[in-house]
């Protein structure tokens, strides 16, 4: 593979601006695509696993399968198909204190999968890894994330995607300004 860990941190980091990170932009997706569409297949194959050997290329393993991904195939079931993978990948990562060692900026990252989850008890871990000095914005949209499993027991938001059949409630819910993320 010829993009390196370093060319997706500086990528992210570096090339877009913060408010580019979760903004739906198809022009943003399209230079995604051209950049790192076969990136992000061979990390959803576990190729990238020598990235793991140190922190930095971890977390460029993750935004590769994490938000790459969501770029990739918005709209898609493929965009939550590598969900798991990050997960297992983050997990892995904060137990062995690699979090600890990672910028305040970076760090958001390295815990977006257990966002990301479907799972209340991941969102229970989630909650104690965002509840830092530095992360109170990413604190709230966790509550935030939470408070839709909460009160749907999944993200409604994805529905359409995976072929989901919506309830009054959460289509209720999808037409209030906001509540799409």
């Amino acid at each position: 593979m010829s993009v390196t860990p370093e060319e997706v941190l500086a990528f992210w980091f570096e090339a877009l601006t913060p408010q580019q990170w979760f903004r739906h932009d198809p022009a943003l997706d399209n230079d995604i695509a051209a950049r790192f569409a076969p990136l992000t297949e061979a990390a959803r194959r576990c190729e990238l696993s020598t990235w793991r050997d140190d922190d930095r290329g971890r977390l460029a393993e993750i935004i590769v399968i994490d938000q790459f991904s969501r770029n990739l195939y918005r709209d898609d079931p493929r965009a939550f198909s590598h969900d798991p993978l990050a997960l297992a990948l983050a997990q892995q990562a904060v137990t062995e204190g690699v979090d600890g060692r990672l910028s305040i900026t970076e760090r958001p990252f390295l815990y977006m999968p257990y966002m990301h989850s479907e799972s209340l008890i991941i969102h229970q871990q989630a909650l104690a890894l965002f509840d830092q000095p530095g992360l109170e914005r990413n604190l709230d949209a966790e509550r935030r994330h939470l408070g839709v499993l909460e009160r749907f027991g999944r993200y409604p938001q994805r529905n359409a995607a995976l072929g989901r059949d919506s309830s009054a409630a959460e289509l209720a819910f999808l037409d209030t300004p906001g509540n799409r993320f």
